[in-house]
C-alpha cells in the first residue's frame, strides 16, 4: 500500500463541512465497535471469575487427584506401598490416604435421619502442605477430632447440616453405617452399624454440598466406620498448580497401571465445567452480535462515503489509480474504524474489569451467592479472540462497499451528480 492510499482513506475520515454528517456516522460506527469490544470483555471476565470461584469452592475439600481401584468396593488394602509411589511422582505436593463412606446421620431422640458423605481425613506430617484446604474454614472447632475423652472419636460437621441438626460443638451425634450388616434372626430383619461421635468441629466452605452432607471423621475412625480394616478408599493428591493435575494424573495412571485408576478434579465435576465452557461459548457468541451490528454501520457508512465521493473517484481512476488501489483506499477506511473501535473498547473493558474486581462496585448478598461481590478475572487468550474476531469482523465490512468503489468506471463517476 502506497502513501497516497492512506493519505487518501485519512482524508476521508476526517470531518470537513460539507461531510459532517459522514464524519458522525463514521463516530456512530466507532462508538458500536466499542461498545461490543468493551461488554465482551467485561462479560467474559465476569464469567471466568464466577467459574473460578466455584471451582475454587469445589476443590476447598476435593483433591487435585485421586487415585482410586476399580471394583465396586472401591477398597485399597496395599495403599500404603502405593502412596511412596504417588509422593515421588513429579508434580504431587502432598499425598494422603482418605476414606469415602455414605451414610445417616441423627440426633438421639430425633426422629430426622440426614443423608450424610462421610470422608475420613489423615492428619498431615508437621511442616507438609495438606492435601485439601477445608481445614482453613473451621468456623468453630478444629480438625483435630479430639473429643472430650481423650480419644479421636469427633466429628466435623457442614455448617448447614449442623444447623438441620441443631448440634453444637460437644454435643453427640450418631451415624448409622451400612458396612458389616448383620442378620438379626429374632427379628427377622438386617440391622446397621451405629456409631456415635462428639461434635468437634463446625465447617463452612460456602459450598453447599460440603456443608450440607459432609462428616468428617480422622482416618481410624472413618476406616472403622466403614468397615474396611486396614484398608482405604483411596489416596488424594494435591499438585503443583490445578493446571498440572491433568498431566500429572496422565503419567501418574502410567506409572501405576491397573487395578488402579486416577481421576481429577476436572473428571469429578466434569458435566458442571462442561456446561460453564457451553455458556462463555454462548454468551460469547451472542454478544459478539453487537460487533457484528457495528460491522453493518461500517458498511453504511463506507457506502455513503462512496457516493458521496463518487466524482473525486471518477478523476482519481482518470489520472490512473487502480481499481485495486481504490479498493485498498476504502478497506484502510473500514479497518481504520475497526481497529480504533476495538483499542478503544479493549482498554475500556479492561479498564472496568479491573475497577470492578479491585473497588467491589456490585456487591451481593453473601448468604445467598457466598460472594460479596461479583468476581471478574480476565484471560488474556479471551481477550486477543475478542480483538482478532472484531478485527475481521471490521475488515469483512469493508468487502462490499470497496468492491463497489473499485468498480466506478471514470467517465460515469466524473458525470455522477
Amino acid at each position: 500500500m502506497s502513501r497516497l492510499e492512506f493519505s487518501i482513506a485519512w482524508r476521508y475520515l476526517r470531518s470537513h463541512r460539507r461531510s459532517r454528517r459522514l464524519s458522525f456516522i463514521t463516530i456512530i460506527a466507532v462508538g458500536g465497535v466499542v461498545v461490543g469490544v468493551s461488554a465482551l470483555i467485561v462479560i467474559i471476565g465476569v464469567m471466568n471469575g464466577l467459574q473460578n470461584d466455584l471451582r475454587d469452592k469445589i476443590l476447598v475439600g476435593s483433591p487435585d487427584l485421586r487415585v482410586l481401584t476399580f471394583g465396586a468396593d472401591l477398597k485399597m488394602s496395599a495403599w500404603r506401598t502405593t502412596l511412596d509411589k504417588v509422593r515421588r511422582e513429579p508434580g504431587i505436593v502432598a499425598a494422603a490416604p482418605e476414606v469415602i463412606s455414605q451414610g445417616l446421620i441423627n440426633v438421639k431422640g430425633h426422629d430426622y435421619n440426614a443423608p450424610v458423605v462421610v470422608n475420613g481425613l489423615a492428619q498431615p506430617a508437621h511442616g507438609t502442605p495438606a492435601v485439601t484446604d477445608v481445614r482453613d474454614y473451621a468456623v468453630a472447632g478444629d480438625f483435630r477430632f479430639r473429643s472430650s475423652d481423650g480419644t479421636q472419636d469427633g466429628v466435623v460437621l457442614g455448617k448447614r447440616l449442623a444447623e438441620q441438626l441443631d448440634v453444637y460443638l460437644g454435643d453427640t451425634v450418631t451415624l448409622v453405617s451400612g458396612a458389616n450388616v448383620k442378620m438379626n434372626q429374632a427379628l427377622g430383619a438386617y440391622i446397621p452399624q451405629f456409631h456415635e461421635y462428639q461434635v468437634t468441629g463446625i465447617v463452612s466452605t460456602g459450598m453447599y454440598e460440603y456443608d450440607d452432607t459432609y462428616a468428617y471423621l480422622s482416618l481410624a475412625a472413618a476406616q472403622q466406620f466403614a468397615g474396611l480394616g486396614d484398608a482405604v478408599t483411596g489416596i488424594a493428591a494435591r499438585t503443583a498448580s490445578r493446571s498440572e493435575a491433568p498431566a500429572v494424573g496422565a503419567a501418574l495412571d502410567n506409572l501405576l497401571g491397573l487395578p488402579y485408576r486416577v481421576i481429577t478434579w476436572q473428571d469429578q465435576n466434569s458435566s458442571l465445567f462442561q456446561a460453564f465452557k457451553l455458556e462463555k461459548l454462548g454468551m460469547g457468541v451472542i454478544l459478539l452480535l453487537i460487533v457484528v451490528v457495528a460491522a453493518f454501520n461500517i458498511v453504511s457508512t463506507l457506502t455513503m462515503v462512496v457516493k458521496d465521493k463518487t466524482r473525486e473517484i471518477g478523476i482519481l481512476k482518470a489520472m490512473g489509480m487502480t481499481s485495486h488501489a481504490v479498493r485498498r483506499v476504502f478497506v484502510l477506511q473500514g479497518l481504520a474504524i475497526g481497529v480504533l473501535g476495538t483499542g478503544l473498547g479493549a482498554l475500556i473493558g479492561l479498564g472496568a474489569a479491573v475497577l470492578l474486581d479491585r473497588y467491589k462496585f456490585i456487591s451481593l448478598d453473601p448468604s445467598i451467592y457466598f460472594i460479596d461481590h461479583l468476581p471478574v478475572t480476565v484471560q488474556a487468550t479471551d481477550v486477543l479472540w475478542i480483538v482478532l474476531a472484531s478485527v475481521a469482523i471490521a475488515a469483512l465490512a469493508t468487502l462490499y462497499p470497496s468492491n463497489q468503489a473499485a468498480r466506478l468506471f471514470p467517465v460515469e463517476a466524473i458525470r455522477h451528480e
